[in-house]
């Protein structure tokens, strides 16, 4: 079995690869950086040439929590191109691998995605995306066999808030691991029936600002 990851090299990306991995899966990699289309479309195509995808992991994401008007340009199609655009073309790219293998999509969103947070226009409009994308895609591929699930973590401890002003507490039960998040990854996907979408959060939020 083949499980295409996007993010893999760290945080809640890496832990959901391991844990396939240690599953039986075959993890497979692209090179390319998702903001450059032309070059995912050709290596996806020579990827899909030798191999079937069984789970497709949208994971990759970045995070811009900034007044709306003080956010550059080049920040903001770059939060929408690795946020929302690159995981639908991946998606279309994978589909029909997919829908042979009867496989499984999840994406992941972010809490943000059911609420609305100050500084978050930008990042919530593209995780909201992501997440209705998913939801509207399973009533589409329904009858096809392909399941597909939005997963929307709450703070969790990982880099992805390095270059951030915040950060979540360290105290316990404050803040989420990825490996909760990669376990959760792997209950939904052996389940016979479908969980469409999930939140999954700390009991308490706290957060640290730097």
């Amino acid at each position: 079995m083949n499980a295409l990851v996007t993010g893999y090299s760290s945080g809640i990306g890496k832990a959901i690869a391991d844990v396939l991995e240690q599953s039986g899966y075959k993890i497979l990699k692209l090179n390319s950086r998702l903001e450059d289309i032309k070059n995912i479309e050709k290596e996806m195509k020579l990827l899909l040439q030798s191999n079937d995808i069984d789970v497709l992991v949208n994971c990759a994401g970045i995070g811009v929590f900034e007044p709306h008007e003080e956010m550059s340009i080049t920040k903001i199609v770059e939060l929408i191109d690795v946020n929302l655009k690159a995981p639908i073309i991946l998606t279309n790219l994978a589909l029909r691998s997919l829908k042979k293998t009867k496989g499984h999509i999840i994406n992941i969103s972010s809490v943000e995605a059911t609420r609305h947070s100050k500084f978050s226009a930008t990042y919530t409009a593209t995780k909201s995306g992501l997440r209705d994308f998913s939801l509207s895609l399973f009533e589409e591929l329904r009858k096809s066999g392909v399941r597909i699930t939005s997963i929307n973590p709450d703070m969790t401890d990982t880099n992805f808030f390095e270059t951030l002003k915040f950060a979540p507490s360290k105290e316990e039960k404050s803040h989420l691991i990825a490996q909760e998040i990669a376990q959760s990854v792997m209950n939904i996907i052996k389940l016979d029936g479908v969980v469409t979408d999930i939140t999954i959060r700390p009991q308490y939020l706290k957060i640290t600002k730097k």
